[in-house]
């Protein structure tokens, strides 16, 4: 691992130290493991596995829901507590055996106040039954295959030569609950020669780019604020519902299951159509503005974005999808877009702390923080929105039902 990475790393773990509401054993895993992930797409993947793992652990002892993959036969008496610590430090000793030390602290602090015996054994073996068929599961699914994306040129004809794609291998992977990475795709982006592109085009040309008068300080630090990427961004909000709702071991188990599996099928089929549409971000467009056979678009040569493009390409909106995916399964667990105060922070804007009170409030924030970074066009940000809320809505409508009274026997 590099050095900024590890130093990424730390950040991240300093920020949830001190941020993180304790609720109870599953956002406490939550906590954990965002500490111990990926700050990306990827890591929301292991998050998912994660969580799927600890609901099907606590579900076979409550037999509240229809489990996600496995349901072991388990005594009433079993700890969940204990069964939910044994699942997620599984997954995560598989996933991350670099981090044994830490993984390891976690779950004797987790067993410490749980008293041995018949319960407490029983849950731990549970927990580690599921934990590998989880992992076995997933572990072919393509997420690590190697960057295959192939440039579009002519021989001869240079091409700029940055790090690998991201994402390239993720519109192959079998998604948890989706029934294939495309079954929302979009329809393709906005033709180049409409109104609608020309004013998408200027917009950002105007208030994305690195040196834009037009945007303003408040604008600028939001756009910064939602630079951060994956758990460390997206797992904030749900640990903190879970504890204002009160939710039980069960019904968090199952909450945040479904949030983890929504927001890594938003990503799978978000890269889904970046890959099959291909659109080109707005640093080469600007740059570009004379070949788009619009006549609205003017060309700015030396047109950057606030902050380096990510290596994938625009169209739709991740942050968009995964914040839509995020709403969208809050929405359909509490019944309604208001909800209680949640605070975020950031490790891309120190010291700064977001609040809402509102879903729509939130998703609308982080789509116009992309277009104040020069990203991602509004109708790029709006494609992502709108499908994000289905896939959340999906989800929760799909996996992980409650149990007729024949399952829960």
């Amino acid at each position: 691992m590099s050095r900024i990475m590890r130093s990424a790393m730390l950040a991240v773990g300093l920020m949830f130290s001190a941020t993180s509401i304790k609720a109870n054993v599953i956002t406490d895993w939550d906590a954990t493991a965002v500490s111990v992930t990926q700050p990306s797409a990827a890591g929301l993947r292991e998050m998912a596995i994660m969580h799927v793992a600890m609901f099907d652990a606590v579900n076979s002892i409550a037999r509240r829901y229809r489990p996600y993959m496995v349901q072991p036969t388990a005594s009433k008496a079993t700890s969940q507590e204990a069964a939910a610590t044994a699942a997620a430090a599984g997954v995560l000793f598989g996933l991350h055996p670099e981090a044994a030390e830490r993984i390891k602290a976690a779950s004797a602090s987790a067993l410490a106040a749980i008293p041995d015996g018949e319960a407490k054994a029983d849950a731990l073996a549970l927990g580690q039954a599921v934990a590998d068929k989880i992992l076995s599961a997933r572990s072919k699914d393509g997420a690590n295959a190697p960057d295959d994306y192939r440039p579009k040129t002519k021989p001869g004809v240079y091409v700029p030569t940055a790090a690998a794609m991201f994402g390239s291998a993720w519109p192959r992977i079998p998604p948890f609950a989706l029934t294939s990475p495309s079954q929302f795709r979009p329809p393709p982006p906005i033709a180049l020669s409409s109104s609608e592109w020309a004013a998408d085009y200027n917009e950002i040309k105007e208030f994305g780019g690195k040196n834009s008068a037009k945007r303003s300080a408040q604008q600028t630090e939001t756009a910064r604020f939602w630079l951060a990427l994956g758990p460390p961004v997206y797992h904030q909000i749900p640990r903190q519902l879970v504890a204002a709702k009160r939710m039980s071991v069960v019904e968090s188990a199952r909450f945040m299951a479904l949030y983890s599996i929504a927001l890594t099928d938003a990503s799978i089929a978000v890269f889904d159509a970046k890959y099959q549409y291909e659109f080109w971000r707005p640093v080469t467009a600007i740059r570009n503005g004379d070949i788009d056979d619009n006549p609205a678009t003017e060309r700015e040569a030396t047109w950057q974005p606030l902050d380096s493009t990510p290596m994938h390409p625009e169209y739709p909106c991740a942050h968009c999808i995964q914040s839509g995916a995020a709403a969208g399964v809050i929405e359909a667990v509490l019944g309604s877009q208001e909800i209680p105060e949640v605070t975020m922070t950031s490790t891309t804007a120190p010291g700064v702390t977001h609040r809402w009170t509102n879903t729509a409030t939130y998703t609308e924030e982080v789509a116009t923080a992309r277009i104040w970074a020069g990203f991602h066009y509004r109708f790029s940000t709006r494609v992502g929105t709108e499908i994000g809320r289905k896939i959340g809505n999906y989800v929760v409508e799909t996996v992980m039902q409650p149990a007729t009274k024949a399952d829960a026997r």
